[in-house]
């Protein structure tokens, strides 16, 4: 079977969503998990787009071993000297250079000439390779694009040194036979293209990303670009675990292969889903809560006599497995230290202490914990900014009733250091809640998205609240987790302003740096 390489662009592309806004800490965990999950290559950012992105794509460069790391850069010399001394400490460094070759870009967007547009892609291709051993080139909006200038730029940068060329569906216009065409075209009509891998990179507009992407495949396309999910700017990227699953399950049909480990699907998706704040669709395909659910008695009746009547991917496929009760309020630290392990994640001493005593309190509450509990608490430590510098919660009491006005108290510790507290009523208990955060924070805040969900099931489970606020202007995500819904509701609040104010504070001390 034909191997395809997996290319995952959740940490630049799909955190190009509105509202996501990943700390360095949070894009460390993904990139941990995507390694785990066995991806070929990621792509940790675009350093030169701004220095907390640098960083982070640094951080990933020095900690992943097993997988290629790149980065994004625009086709100047600076974007790909900045991309350079991000990836340099990577085992495999890459660059991902892309230049628009549609008609319509060229001429409104880049205001160049064909000839330009090729003579820039080649020298900058060609500066890259000097420094790279690995230079991607995307031909941006490449399906909207002229293929026989297509063929003349790509045999041109696959002479200046190119090793990836990747032809993306940039606004998600295409349509799985006229992007097959594409790419068999490419391949017939390229004399040098053996010499690359052939990438294709869907986005989701017209609800084709997957099927296009499957169908580059088909016709000659060795790596796949997407993201976790399907998240990304507008509609998303194709979904890598869908393609991935796909491929599997009708391997009957498509001779290729992934690297992957679908086993860590999952929670995969579950990490994506609880740092970015973009929880998944119920019935979205693979990792959707109700994949694997069956309301339907004929359906159900099917299932219970032989599970393959309906169902065409078993759960434990991708990592779905029946939460098993593993550790409970005598376990030790040793015991929940092995688990954690367990679950193959890369935690410091300093953070075992903390998730460990956070566990604690948890069984106080709690008597059936599980992996999902266990996975939620290491990754909140693990992405813990810990800076002083916010508001924390010091308590809160509210108040409410069918015959009863809902009535919230909040006490607060300040970014100051100070102490504040108040009381205010609302329409319902959550808006009593925000409204006294309001009157407590200094900053200016509009809700804009409220979501609560449960880790695992029970009446006792973790709740998980996300929110989006605008603050100050600026679009914020911000989760929070807790034993009760109003707790939890109440941190996602916080954690939302606080995220605000340290991108605030680190924004201004570059400012005095470079003074």
């Amino acid at each position: 079977m034909s191997q395809i390489k997996i290319f995952d662009t959740t940490l630049r592309d799909g955190e190009q969503s509105p509202g996501v806004n990943l700390n360095q800490l949070e894009k460390l965990e993904i990139a941990k998990q995507l390694e785990r999950l066995g991806v070929d290559r990621m792509e940790a950012g675009f350093p030169a787009s701004s220095k907390g992105d640098f960083q982070a794509v640094k951080a990933i460069a020095d900690t992943i071993k097993n997988t290629s790391v790149t980065g994004l850069a625009r086709t100047t010399k600076s974007d790909i000297d900045i991309a350079w001394e991000a990836l340099k400490g990577a085992d495999e460094p890459c660059v991902h250079i892309f230049l628009a070759t549609s008609p319509i870009h060229m001429t409104y967007k880049l205001k160049k000439t064909p000839d330009e547009v090729i003579e820039t892609a080649v020298e900058m291709v060609a500066y890259a390779k000097k420094k790279f051993p690995q230079v991607e080139w995307s031909a941006e909006d490449a399906s909207r694009s002229d293929w026989s200038f297509l063929a003349q730029i790509i045999e041109k940068v696959i002479d200046a040194g190119a090793t990836v060329i990747n032809l993306p569906d940039t606004v998600g216009y295409t349509t799985p036979q006229e992007y097959g065409n594409m790419f068999q075209f490419i391949r017939s009509t390229v004399p040098n293209i053996d010499q690359v891998t052939l990438s294709c990179h869907c986005h989701n507009d017209l609800g084709m990303a997957v099927a296009n992407s499957i169908a580059a495949v088909e016709n000659g396309a060795t790596q796949v670009e997407g993201a976790i999910n399907g998240i990304g700017e507008r509609a998303g990227n194709a979904s890598l675990e869908e393609i991935a699953v796909a491929l599997k399950v009708r391997s009957d049909f498509y001779p290729y292969q992934t690297n992957l480990n679908l086993q860590e699907i999952k929670r995969t998706s579950d990490m994506v889903a609880k740092l970015t704040g973009m929880y998944i669709q119920a019935n979205k395909a693979v990792v959707g809560r109700n994949a694997f659910a069956h309301e339907s008695g004929i359906h159900q009746d099917g299932v219970l006599k032989h599970a393959s009547t309906y169902e065409i991917i078993t759960p434990e496929l991708v990592g779905v497995n029946a939460n098993t009760l593993f550790l409970g309020k005598h376990s030790g630290r040793h015991a929940f230290k092995d688990k954690v392990e367990e679950l193959g994640m890369d935690v410091s001493e300093d953070n075992i202490k903390k998730a460990f005593e956070l566990f604690k309190q948890l069984t106080d509450h709690k008597k059936e914990v599980t992996d999902d509990d266990i996975f939620t608490i290491v990754t909140e430590v693990q992405t813990d900014t810990t800076s002083i510098e916010k508001y924390q919660l010091k308590m809160f009491q509210l108040q409410y009733g069918s015959n009863n006005i809902p009535t919230a108290a909040i006490e607060l510790t300040t970014p100051s250091g100070n102490t504040v507290k108040t009381a205010c009523t609302g329409q319902g208990s959550v808006e009593a809640l925000y409204t006294t955060l309001d009157s407590l924070t200094e900053e200016e805040t509009k809700l804009i998205d409220y979501q609560i969900n449960s880790v695992g099931g029970g009446k006792d489970a973790l709740a998980e609240s996300r929110v989006q606020l605008i603050v100050n202007g600026k679009t914020v995500n911000g989760r929070g987790s807790a034993q009760d819904v109003m707790e939890a509701s109440v941190q996602a609040y916080l954690n939302a302003i606080n995220r605000f104010i340290i991108h605030q504070n680190t924004e201004k001390k570059k400012t005095v740096k470079s003074n």
